[in-house]
């Protein structure tokens, strides 16, 4: 297994792996050939960015049968899915504001995200799976209250993407099976959410090859897996939120109410 990092150090972006407190720099792209420059700098003295820049970010509703049978929601047919704008993503330990115009409910959601490393467009899963480069952590906030504001339109988009609603990191993880591992949530040093990522509907290189069928994914982009029990409200003035998947690391985000 490989992780995968973007940085800063002293001004300056980079990439490489990481292991043992140490990032190997490398140069070229990170999802075609990238080669080693021999250098390295160590992880305290670097900041971690979001370890891609996506086009888009595909993220999916009721795609794990725990919730889907706690909602008393059918179990989809075919994946159900919106799309987070780039301005929503954020950092690693990035501070996440309350937006100024809404007063409602932000309810953290801890998910898995696959990361495209190939161009894909009506694949098949095997084609699918050979696409996928990693995957990362992926935390995708809410403003619950307005997807469901107007009676004649359900908003997913404007809940789900004002700036910062959707940090993920703190890497790529390659060389991994997330069907045998779950995803943990912890608010202010609480555990909240702990569900295995194998009780999804759609596993990832389904979700994959179904998604491209719709749309071109290109390298970089993340589909976010959906989200399972234990998705809550926000509710302190500052609201440490750390999401782990084993092997990926720990996604460490605040949010403030202070816009």
């Amino acid at each position: 297994m490989t992780l995968w990092v973007r940085f800063e150090h002293e001004g300056k972006a980079g990439f490489g792996i990481l292991a043992q407190e140490t990032i190997a720099v490398h140069t070229g792209s990170m999802f075609d050939s990238p080669q080693a420059t021999g250098l390295s700098v160590p992880l305290s003295a670097a900041r971690l960015l979001r370890p891609t820049e996506p086009t888009k970010m595909i993220a999916l509703w009721n795609n794990f049968h725990a919730l889907a049978a706690k909602l008393k929601s059918p179990v989809p047919a075919e994946p159900l899915y919106f799309i987070k704008n780039p301005g929503s993503f954020a950092d690693p330990g990035a501070i996440v504001h309350r937006p100024a115009s809404y007063d409602g409910k932000v309810v953290y959601e801890g998910e898995l995200g696959i990361v495209i490393g190939k161009t894909c467009h009506n694949a098949s899963e095997d084609e699918a799976a050979a696409a996928i480069f990693g995957y990362t952590c992926v935390n995708d906030i809410t403003a619950a209250d307005i997807i469901s504001r107007d009676a004649t339109f359900a908003q997913w988009t404007r809940a789900k993407g004002f700036d910062g609603f959707g940090p993920f990191g703190p890497a790529i993880a390659t060389g991994l099976d997330p069907s045998t591992l779950a995803v943990k949530t912890w608010v202010n040093g609480e555990e909240r959410q702990n569900y295995p990522i194998a009780d999804m509907v759609f596993p990832a290189a389904a979700l994959v090859a179904k998604i491209s069928a719709d749309m071109t994914l290109f390298p970089g982009d993340i589909v976010s897996c959906g989200t399972s029990l234990g998705v809550g409200t926000m509710k302190l003035a500052e609201n440490t939120v750390e999401i782990e998947i084993e092997g990926i690391g720990i996604l460490h985000n605040t949010f403030v109410q202070t816009s």
